[in-house]
């Protein structure tokens, strides 16, 4: 491993590598594994399907974004769940660092639609990860429960290649665009992401009120949501 890939194994206030919760949830799932790769796939669909995605969990304070309390709340952001798999890796010892996308995303719900006046998502979040001398992208964000509601193909994981959302859903209809890589960190560039999401979006408190689960059955009960 290149000696450079230190800055990317530390542990940080978010990305909690030494955690006794994040290590017990890595001893948990990584099951009899003992190469990197099998246990950065064990760990990647852990995170996935173990924590439920909750774009109404949003919160940018530093203990808002820990991965012990994505851990202890058993829901997540797109972000917050690629801190916690990073935080998974790292606690292993495979180098780790987290990825920002602003992309067009085709999966959301009519309020969610509603408070934030427009389609683009900032900063969407996913893992880099260290393997086989190569950095591969991995997207824990939607779990398969969500997937199977919304008819969209979950994303795979094998450890070799990118994991990156789909441009259409089961159906053919148009799911995710992206539209500007903003680069890759060794911690969560939270200022960043503040100024933008201050900027760009006006929901406010209301996002905080949302239940994504109900929402999603709701609109997923009859026909597939436009």
């Amino acid at each position: 491993m290149p000696s450079d890939m230190t800055t990317y194994l530390h542990s940080t206030p978010v990305i909690e590598a030494e955690e006794p919760s994040v290590k017990a949830f890595v001893k948990e799932n990584v099951h009899d594994a003992t190469d990197p790769k099998t246990r950065a796939v064990h760990l990647y669909y852990a995170v996935r399907d173990g924590i439920r995605y909750d774009p109404y969990s949003i919160d940018l304070s530093v203990e808002g974004l820990r991965a012990s309390g994505t851990l202890k709340a058993r829901r997540g952001w797109c972000v917050s769940k690629a801190i916690l798999l990073a935080a998974c890796c790292r606690s292993i010892g495979i180098p780790a660092r987290l990825g920002f996308a602003d992309v067009r995303n085709h999966l959301s719900t009519a309020r969610m639609r509603d408070l934030m006046k427009t389609d683009i998502f900032y900063w969407h979040g996913y893992t880099s990860i260290y393997l086989n001398d190569s950095w591969v992208k991995a997207t824990p964000a939607f779990n398969i429960e969500l997937c199977k509601r919304f008819n969209i193909l979950p994303l795979e994981f094998d450890g070799q290649n990118d994991s990156l959302y789909h441009p259409f859903d089961g159906a053919g209809n148009r799911h995710m665009e992206y539209l500007a890589y903003r680069g890759e960190f060794a911690d969560a560039p939270v200022d960043a992401i503040r100024e933008t999401f201050i900027r760009e979006y006006t929901h406010g408190d209301n996002w905080q009120k949302g239940d994504f689960d109900r929402e999603v059955k709701t609109e997923t009960s009859g026909n597939h949501p436009k």
